[in-house]
């Protein structure tokens, strides 16, 4: 029998997980590279909208277990985006489709329609699940080599090279693949940039959460010069007790919470990038309460109830388009190619 195709991915993210389960799966041969220590090293975000398009493609990947494991630890579904004022005024509401609420833990479901919420920690440590043998963390990645045609052989930090047949970037928006393979296909500064952070849904932190968040997503209109996103996601399941009925399975213990984020052009951020991306999370909590200190008193109250040190910065940058290229043995997924804007909702279901 000939030997099973060899697939090298730079990347533990969502991206590169998911696709490290379906290749398992196939009964392909994959190992999976990460720079950073473990899965939880840095801040990557909080609640991310997940829809059908997601939840068809973990349906396909993931044993059953797992993607009844991801069900199980889904927020409450969402059935609307609101928009409103720093006052808190609803100026607009766009509702989703019934069929969008999420369906039954099973994993019959051939086309399943989900319109919810996820923690990204805790799906991807489902990801994960399953995967200790083939992911490496700790390398980092600095080039490949090979003719396209052949084995090709990515190298590391620690001059440690591997050889796959298959290379795959799922390394993120700052992709060192990309900037090798396709030098071309920059994903541009957008000029937004976001302050990232994470309350915790206490007895009294949830007299502060908007009524209009029990259906979805909200848009905070703030001034021509910032805005805010709020959304809450409040599991089915609290994860560390979901996964106890799944072999293997070991998900941190997150509570139900809100994320926020205040965003705007980089002017309008005091400091600039190069003080903002060195500020601790206490720092950065203190500037996203200034920003907003004339707005409603209950989102004033929100924000500075959020965990400080969970507090993050982002420069938002999104792919350029470039032409079609030559197919060979080295690809990209995710925002390795295809980065957008968090506004745009739809990154990691891509």
């Amino acid at each position: 029998m000939p030997e099973p195709l060899r697939v090298v991915i730079i990347g533990a993210g969502l991206g590169g997980l998911c696709l490290s389960q379906g290749l398992r799966r196939a009964g392909l041969e994959v190992a999976v590279y990460e720079r950073d220590a473990a899965l939880a090293s840095r801040h990557q975000g909080y609640r991310i909208h997940v829809d059908s398009r997601a939840a068809q493609g973990l349906h396909e990947c993931l044993p059953a277990e797992l993607y009844e494991l991801f069900l199980a630890t889904c927020g409450q579904p969402s059935k609307q985006l609101t928009v409103v004022t720093k006052g808190l005024r609803p100026v607009h509401t766009v509702r989703f489709p019934a069929a969008g609420g999420a369906p039954a833990a099973t994993s019959q479901i051939s086309a399943p329609a989900v319109s919810t919420s996820v923690d990204r920690l805790t799906l991807r440590e489902i990801l994960f699940t399953g995967l200790a043998d083939v992911v490496h963390f700790g390398r980092e990645f600095t080039h490949f080599s090979g003719d396209g045609q052949g084995p090709v052989r990515a190298h590391f930090r620690d001059g440690t090279a591997v050889t796959g047949d298959v290379l795959v970037a799922a390394d993120g928006v700052g992709s060192r693949v990309r900037e090798q393979y396709l030098p071309d296909a920059a994903a541009a500064d957008t000029g937004t940039r976001c302050i990232y952070g994470k309350t915790l849904i206490s007895a009294q932190t949830a007299a502060l959460i908007p009524a209009f968040l029990a259906d979805g997503f909200a848009a905070v209109i703030g001034s021509r010069r910032i805005g805010m996103a709020l959304g809450a996601v409040r599991f089915v399941t609290r994860p560390d007790e979901a996964a106890r009925s799944v072999p293997g399975a070991s998900l941190s213990a997150e509570r139900d919470f809100v994320m926020w984020s205040v965003a705007g052009g980089h002017a309008a951020f005091p400091g600039g990038d190069d003080a903002l991306s060195r500020y601790t999370g206490g720092q950065l909590h203190a500037v996203a309460l200034e920003m907003i200190r004339t707005w409603h008193p209950d989102l004033r109250a929100l924000v500075a109830a959020a965990e400080p040190a969970e507090t993050f910065y982002v420069q938002v940058r999104a792919a350029t388009p470039v032409p079609l290229w030559p197919p060979t043995n080295v690809t990209l997924l995710g925002d390795a190619i295809h980065a957008m804007s968090p506004a745009r909702g739809s990154g990691a279901n891509i």
